[in-house]
């Protein structure tokens, strides 16, 4: 995500403003048109424990061939990737279960049921699930809609908090891709529907790319073989500001490519203020000053499957 963000520079990036509000009038999805269901879904959540202590809690959930797959991984730094060495990842083989871990000094306990989880679109349940993440017995992440379920027998000293900081889901073998997305913990629920695609044809000059959000079109971009690549300002939830960024060049020139990473990107990221430049709060990420909300959505496709 940070190097999508950092590709664009203040000479090579164009921004204009979108407000989401108000009904539409124009077509949200066509009847023949069907959004793709997204194969992987990895969800990043930041736990602050009563101690003063940060954790990154990542969940990665994936369609297997035996079913749906859930991996749990934990982060010691929340300022740095959780995918570097001072993480651990475990792989919850079962529908339901618990497990005890050892971390940074920590007992770890994971419980979950997914026995009987609904699904709708993808691989993350929507209901009749629980998963809880105890660290030396205070909660820093619960979630599912079987919260008593989840506390019963268990010795629980504290409640932390955590926040949903970033979602990645991967698409592939469609051009309309749809979620839904929070950008603050006070905000709605947002729809969001991106199409890519020719109109009137299938030529590289007729493709075209449309985001809508809550079943409104925000902007629309033409003539993607010059315009691969952009940045859209969106303002939400009573004038939280948005940058969506879009990197097509892959998947409109080299789609060959889709298996080393020549996939479509988006990128829905929350920024501070109209006073701040998305670039330069990528470069000033790492500072220690992360008590600010924020949010970011990854959308990654490939035109075809995997």
């Amino acid at each position: 995500m940070r190097s999508l963000a950092r590709c664009y520079n203040e000479h090579a990036i164009k921004v204009s403003d979108s407000y989401c509000s108000g009904p539409s009038n124009r077509a949200y999805l066509s009847p023949n048109m069907t959004s793709a269901i997204p194969n992987t879904i990895t969800c990043i959540y930041r736990a602050r424990l009563s101690s003063g202590c940060n954790l990154l809690i990542t969940l990665t959930w994936c369609n297997r061939a035996t079913g749906n797959g859930l991996t749990i991984q934990f982060s010691k730094n929340p300022f740095s990737s959780p995918s570097i060495s001072d993480s651990d990842s475990y792989r919850l083989k079962k529908n339901r279960g618990s497990e005890l871990f050892q971390f940074c000094n920590s007992i770890i306990s994971v419980s979950w049921d997914l026995s009987d989880a609904q699904y709708s679109n993808g691989p993350e349940p929507e209901n009749g699930f629980y998963i809880l993440v105890l660290v030396d017995s205070e909660i820093c992440l619960l979630l599912g809609d079987m919260e008593e379920e989840a506390k019963e027998n268990q010795t629980i000293h504290g409640i932390g908090n955590f926040s949903l900081v970033s979602r990645r889901e991967n698409f592939s073998g469609c051009s309309v891709y749809s979620t839904k997305a929070r950008f603050c913990d006070t905000g709605e629920v947002h729809e969001i529907l991106i199409k890519c695609g020719g109109e009137g044809g299938e030529g590289l000059k007729n493709q075209q790319l449309s985001v809508s959000i809550d079943k409104k079109m925000i902007f629309q971009v033409k003539r993607l073989a010059w315009n691969f690549r952009g940045n859209q300002a969106i303002y939400l939830d009573n004038g939280l500001l948005v940058d969506m960024m879009w990197d097509l060049h892959d998947w409109l020139f080299n789609p060959a490519a889709a298996a080393a990473g020549g996939h479509a990107v988006f990128m829905f990221r929350t920024r501070s203020g109209l006073d701040s430049r998305l670039w330069l709060e990528e470069k000033s990420s790492d500072s220690k000053d992360k008590d600010k909300a924020e949010f970011s959505l990854l959308i990654c496709a490939c035109k075809n499957p995997d």
